[in-house]
């Protein structure tokens, strides 16, 4: 007979159950085919298999068929719970709190054992609500988008609390500076201290108890990355995030704190007064709004989604797409027909390669905006696409309105023009009919994997951060 060790447990439990009944003591019942009492308490307790010849021998002792024994259903609700319990502590789930095994004896009353094995499933519960998996993580994202698109990609409240942080500071007009940022903290009672050590699972680690943010060295090139991860981890603290307990929260916060960074970075009111200003004389561009403030030309086209429609008064989108084709990010409240899968998620889609945050790519003059219009099933779009570069790949971040509202900005006088069908697969998915006969069953690519679209949260108390560095760098500098 071979079984599982949950099938052990449960046969364990028939034959104590069934010995029970027909009053029988270990001993005896071992003695009825040939055990020794001690041999059929393993047996019991499910740490040892028995032969099927033993198993037979029990069930004609208890006066029951064999299949009554071998029922894989618990005997009793008690025995439920038992087993139940035994499963649970057995999971390495349990095994990572430390904590020392309970035995349902029978000094623990139904009611308490109940309890225990209700605290059980929910602490698997919340263990597993806190590891998203790819589906739930792309139906997470999906929703922030839905959410943040009813709002105009706007978020008044965190705009007039990092507009308080900044005036508090002393700043009045440019770049926020490093120096107000620190002054920043100093007024929330922290000290920026940048490190050399962090974990690589963090960008930045706030000790609490010392009144402490650590971020990484001040010498990395250009300024933005390091105010901004500064800024983030305040808002943390002013915004009162508590470790998320999923997956959709940890995206909320995420969102929350990267909003206030960029809220400080460019303050809501200067934003709103050199936007208008460029509106008016016709001159809107993202590098301008870029350089203005001294931040990437990413945080600046996302900054002015925020801004575009709520202070402008024009609908707009965002792309970053990566440079395969695949949809990084995106942003829309203007009918942009995003590329979506059939649960609405957008990230890891192929953007059409017709559209400028494609074809972009293909100019040999990357240091300033690309313009293009495009004609697509939802009506004809004006974008404005800049290139980049990572240590790890290429990318496009594109920010573009209707063609109505394409009057305002600078680029409109441009003669670029294509026309897009997709999500139609013969726009540009789908080869030609020759070309496809021709290689039919001739050729096998291998497809790359968007590891970044599929990975699953880690767990942990704070997801995806590995707690033991964490506090090991902690100790490490609390001294010093």
């Amino acid at each position: 007979m071979k079984t599982g060790s949950t099938d052990l447990a449960t046969l364990g439990q028939r034959i104590r159950h069934f010995r029970g009944e027909r009053g029988m003591t270990l001993d005896q019942a071992g003695e009825a085919v040939g055990l020794a009492g001690s041999q059929l308490s393993l047996i019991e307790n499910g740490k040892r298999e028995p032969k099927l010849s033993t198993l037979d021998a029990l069930a004609s002792a208890f006066g029951i068929g064999l299949e009554d024994l071998l029922s894989r259903e618990a005997p009793s609700p008690r025995a439920a719970l038992e087993l139940e319990l035994g499963r649970a502590q057995a999971s390495p789930l349990y095994a990572s709190l430390g904590l020392p095994p309970i035995r349902a004896g029978r000094g623990i009353g139904d009611d308490t054992l109940e309890a225990i094995v209700g605290l059980h499933r929910e602490l698997q519960r919340r263990a597993s609500q806190a590891i998203a998996t790819p589906e739930e993580a792309r139906r997470a994202n999906t929703h922030l988008r839905e959410r943040m698109r009813e709002r105009d990609n706007h978020l008044p409240e965190i705009e007039q609390l990092a507009e308080e942080q900044v005036r508090a500071a002393g700043h009045r007009t440019g770049a926020v500076t490093h120096r107000e940022v620190s002054v920043m903290a100093e007024r929330l009672g922290f000290q920026l201290i940048y490190v050399n050590d962090l974990p690589d699972s963090t960008r930045s680690i706030t000790d609490l108890a010392n009144g402490r943010i650590y971020l990484p060295p001040a010498s990395i090139p250009g300024g933005h990355g390091l105010r901004s991860m500064a800024l983030q981890a305040m808002a943390h603290r002013l915004l009162g995030h508590q470790p998320p307990a999923s997956y959709d929260e940890f995206l909320w916060q995420r969102l929350e704190i990267n909003y206030f960074a960029a809220a400080c970075l460019m303050p809501r009111d200067a934003s709103v007064a050199f936007l208008q200003q460029a509106k008016k004389e016709k001159r809107l561009a993202i590098e301008d709004f870029r350089d203005a403030f001294g931040v990437t030309h990413e945080a600046a086209a996302l900054r002015f989604t925020n801004l575009g429609t709520t202070y402008l008064d024009m609908t707009v989108h965002f792309l970053r797409v990566a440079g395969d084709g695949a949809l990084l990010k995106g942003y829309e409240n203007d009918g942009l027909p995003l590329p979506t899968d059939v649960t609405g998620s957008i990230e890891g889609q192929w953007v059409c390669k017709k559209w400028s945050a494609r074809t972009a790519f293909e100019h040999t003059n990357r240091t300033t905006e690309n313009y293009q219009y495009t004609d697509t099933p939802a009506g004809t779009f004006w974008c404005a696409t800049q290139t980049g570069r990572t240590d790890a790949a290429e990318f496009s971040i594109s920010v573009g309105v209707p063609f109505a509202q394409a009057k305002w900005f600078r680029g409109r006088e441009t003669t670029l023009r294509a026309v897009s069908t997709c999500p139609d697969e013969a726009c540009c998915r789908r080869a030609p009919a020759g070309l496809a006969e021709r290689w039919a069953g001739r050729a096998w690519p291998s497809a790359r994997l968007h590891a970044h679209v599929l990975s699953p949260l880690p767990s942990g108390t704070f997801p995806g951060v590995d707690d033991a560095e964490v506090y090991a760098f902690l100790e490490a500098h609390a001294g010093q």
